[in-house]
C-alpha cells in the first residue's frame, strides 16, 4: 500500500513538474499541430521578435456585412503563445456594427478601448447576462458561451479580449448555419425560418 501510495505521489509530482520543465515553447508552424500545439522551435533560433505581436496596432477593415472585424492573436500567428494556454484578439467596430453570436472552447474577458459596446452572453438555460460597456469596462464570457457584442455608440469602437487558450477558436452561429455546405431544407428545419428566409441569409454569405 505505501509503495502504491509513493508511486501516485511520484506520478502527481512528475505531472506539476512538466509545466515547467521548458521556460517557453514558442511554436514551429513548419510542423504539424499535435493535440498538444506545436513542437518547440529550436531555442537557438528564438528571438526577442517571436515575443511581439504587432497585429494590433491599426484598426481593421470593417466594411462587410456584419461592419465589424476580428483581429487573431492566436497561436497560429503569434507562435509564442503555443503551450501558454492564452491568446488575445482585437475587435473593430464601425457604427452600428456588431460582432455576431459566436462561441469559443475557453472562457473570455474583454475591455473596451475606444466607444461604447453593449455585450452580452446566454447561458445554457437561456437566461441573457448584457450591459452597456463604456471604455475601461470589462467583462467575462464563460466557457463555452454564446456572446456577442454590439456598438451602440456614435463613433466607432474598439476592445481587446483576452482568452484562456492558445488555440481557442470561434464559431459564429449565422455563420455556421448560412454560409457553410448546409443544405437549406435542413437549414430551414433546425431554425424554424421560412424557405424565403433561409435562402435570403444564405444569399447574404453567397452561399445560395
Amino acid at each position: 500500500m505505501n509503495n502504491l501510495v509513493a508511486f501516485f505521489t511520484f506520478t502527481l509530482m512528475v505531472s506539476l513538474c512538466q509545466a515547467i520543465e521548458l521556460d517557453f515553447c514558442v511554436g514551429d508552424t513548419t510542423l504539424p499541430r499535435g493535440p498538444e500545439g506545436f513542437a518547440c522551435k529550436d531555442s537557438a533560433n528564438v528571438t526577442t521578435d517571436d515575443f511581439v505581436f504587432t497585429g494590433f496596432r491599426h484598426e481593421s477593415f470593417t466594411a462587410n456585412l456584419f461592419r465589424s472585424n476580428v483581429t487573431l492573436g492566436f497561436v497560429d500567428n503569434f507562435p509564442a503563445l503555443n503551450g501558454l494556454g492564452i491568446s488575445m484578439a482585437r475587435l473593430d467596430f464601425a457604427v452600428g456594427g456588431v460582432i455576431p453570436v459566436h462561441s469559443h472552447r475557453t472562457s473570455e474577458v474583454i475591455i473596451v478601448t475606444r466607444g461604447s459596446i453593449i455585450a452580452g452572453f446566454i447561458d445554457a438555460s437561456n437566461n441573457a447576462f448584457y450591459r452597456r460597456l463604456e471604455v475601461g469596462d470589462v467583462m467575462i464570457f464563460p466557457q463555452s458561451m454564446l456572446h456577442f457584442q454590439i456598438n451602440v455608440g456614435r463613433t466607432s469602437a474598439t476592445a481587446i479580449v483576452s482568452l484562456n487558450g492558445a488555440n481557442p477558436a470561434v464559431q459564429f452561429t449565422t455563420t455556421s448555419l448560412f454560409a457553410g455546405n448546409l443544405p437549406a431544407d435542413i437549414a430551414q428545419q433546425i431554425t424554424l425560418l421560412s424557405q424565403g428566409e433561409v435562402m435570403r441569409m444564405k444569399r447574404l454569405f453567397g452561399t445560395a
